[in-house]
Parts: C-alpha cells; sequence; structure tokens
C-alpha cells in the first residue's frame, strides 16, 4: 500500500510546489490513515486544511480503497 500512496503524492506534488509547498509522508497506520506533513509555503498556509482534505485526502481515497483518512502532523 505504501508504494501505492507514494505513487498518488508524486502525482499531487508538483501541484504543490508550483505554488512554493511540498508534501512529505510520514506514516501509514494499519487501520488505513495516511500521516502527512505540508511543507513549504502548504506548511503556514490559511487553505492547507482545504489542500489536505479535498486535495490530498479526496485523491488518495479515490485511488486506494484502504484509505480511511489523511491527517496533518507537525
Amino acid at each position: 500500500m505504501k508504494e501505492k500512496i507514494t505513487k498518488v503524492i508524486e502525482s499531487i506534488r508538483p501541484y504543490l510546489q508550483a505554488d512554493g509547498g511540498d508534501v512529505e509522508l510520514v506514516e501509514i497506520t494499519e487501520d488505513g490513515v495516511v500521516k502527512v506533513r505540508l511543507t513549504g509555503a502548504c506548511g503556514g498556509c490559511p487553505m492547507s486544511t482545504y489542500t489536505l482534505k479535498m486535495g490530498i485526502e479526496s485523491k488518495l481515497k479515490s485511488e486506494i480503497s484502504d484509505v480511511i483518512s489523511v491527517q496533518q502532523v507537525a
């Protein structure tokens, strides 16, 4: 599952980098929670929650049925 998640994150990464941000995979729990760290401009952006839920989580859940949610960690 980690390889699939990494592949999806790699497909999202250019969009975040275009705005000066990035995303880093931190952990995948056994119950399907993906933990990521938003860095660069995304780390302090007021829209980071939207990016996390409507962008990253939505894409991961649509492509990988085992993903339950995505959480941001510091």
